[in-house]
C-alpha cells in the first residue's frame, strides 16, 4: 500500500493544520491531475472556509517539499499529482482534459538512445502526448 500524502507530509515535518489535511486528502484520492481551480472546488466542498489562497500555498509548500510534482499542460494550467518513485507518462485528451498515465517500455528505450546518439546519459525525462480520441468506424 502506498503512502497517502498525508502521510508524506508527516514523514518529511510538514506541519499539518486541518485545511492542509483536507487538502492532502483530496490530493491523495484524485486521479486526475487537478489544477488549483479543481482543487480549490473540490476542497471547499469539504470545508469552506479554505481559500483559494490556501490551495495555491499548499501545492507549492507540498511541491516544494518533494510530495506533489506539477506539470504544465496546455491550456495554461498547471495540473498537479502525488510525486511518487515509479516513472510514467502521460497522454492527454487535448479537448476534455482526460489523462491517461502509462509506461512504454519501447519509448524508455527510445528516449535512452536518442540521449546517447547527442553523447548524453539519460537521467530524467517527461513525456506529455497530446491528441484526441478517434472516431469510432
Amino acid at each position: 500500500m502506498s503512502e497517502t500524502i498525508e502521510q508524506k507530509c508527516i514523514a518529511k515535518g510538514v506541519k499539518l493544520t486541518d485545511q492542509r489535511r483536507v487538502i492532502a486528502q483530496v490530493m491523495s484520492e484524485a486521479s486526475d491531475h487537478p489544477d488549483v481551480d479543481e482543487l480549490y472546488n473540490r476542497v471547499s466542498k469539504i470545508d469552506p472556509k479554505i481559500s483559494i489562497a490556501t490551495v495555491y500555498r499548499t501545492v507549492k509548500l507540498f511541491e516544494e517539499s518533494g510530495i506533489l510534482t506539477k506539470h504544465e499542460f496546455k491550456g495554461g494550467k498547471a495540473r498537479y499529482e502525488e510525486l511518487n518513485e515509479g516513472h510514467h507518462d502521460h497522454l492527454i485528451d487535448v479537448k476534455t482534459g482526460e489523462i491517461i498515465e502509462f509506461v512504454d517500455d519501447e519509448i524508455e528505450k527510445l528516449q535512452k538512445k536518442v540521449a546517447e546518439k547527442y553523447g548524453y546519459k539519460l537521467v530524467d525525462h517527461k513525456l506529455e502526448l497530446y491528441g484526441v480520441k478517434k472516431k469510432s468506424q
